[in-house]
């Protein structure tokens, strides 16, 4: 199988919109802060973007609120080349968890990360089509962490079937995730130290008592 480059397919992409006039709507999930805020300085400058903030997979409740409010204040208090809009979804843990039952004990960033992921990627692509966007897509895969390929095969599985164009992507190319650090820094933003579901939280304290204990 050929490995693509999503970022490739990206710039020819940008190249293509640049020929047109106007600008086009993207509708862009994030998934937190420090993840967009690369993103959103990249993608502002040439699209009209509207975050969604969408995801039902974070616990508890008050991780989800802090999450969305540095959402907010980030797109209050960064400037961008074309200012973006702020969408919030539903916060409905219990559809994450239907989705994802029977996965429970499954690792980290396998068939319950994908599940998790397309249902998001799912709801983005269904507003965007009702909303009339040009495009869709999503800021996880800035992350080292998630897989780029899996990604965008569900958002161009999300596209095929509410018939709106997923953006390709995976920013963490040319030091996204890099510069999303800094950025994050540079706003003090909250960053979080797990993904945000409580399977993924309770990998990463095993994690962290697993490394306390071999270095005592």
């Amino acid at each position: 199988m050929v490995q693509r480059n999503y970022q490739k397919e990206l710039d020819k992409l940008l190249l293509e919109e640049a020929q047109k006039p106007g600008l086009r709507r993207v509708l862009l999930h994030s998934c937190c802060a420090p993840c967009s805020s690369y993103v959103l300085s990249y993608l502002a400058q040439h699209f009209l973007v509207t975050v969604f903030y969408y995801n039902p997979n974070i616990e508890p409740q008050e991780e989800y609120r802090q999450r969305c409010m540095e959402q907010e204040r980030l797109l209050r208090e960064m400037p961008l080349l074309h200012p973006a809009d702020f969408w919030e979804g539903a916060y409905e843990p219990a559809r994450f968890y239907q989705a994802c039952a029977g996965m429970e004990s499954l690792p980290e960033g396998g068939a319950r990360c994908r599940k998790c992921c397309s249902m998001r990627l799912q709801e983005t692509a269904c507003l965007a089509a009702e909303n009339g966007f040009d495009y869709f897509t999503t800021t996880l895969s800035i992350s080292p962490l998630k897989n780029a390929r899996m990604l965008n095969e569900e958002g161009e599985r999300a596209a095929e079937i509410y018939g709106v164009r997923y953006l390709p992507s995976d920013f963490k190319k040319r030091g996204g995730y890099q510069e999303s650090i800094r950025l994050s820094k540079e706003y003090g933003l909250y960053r979080q130290n797990y993904c945000g579901c409580v399977f993924s939280k309770r990998a990463r304290q095993e994690q962290e008592e697993k490394n306390h204990v071999c270095t005592v």
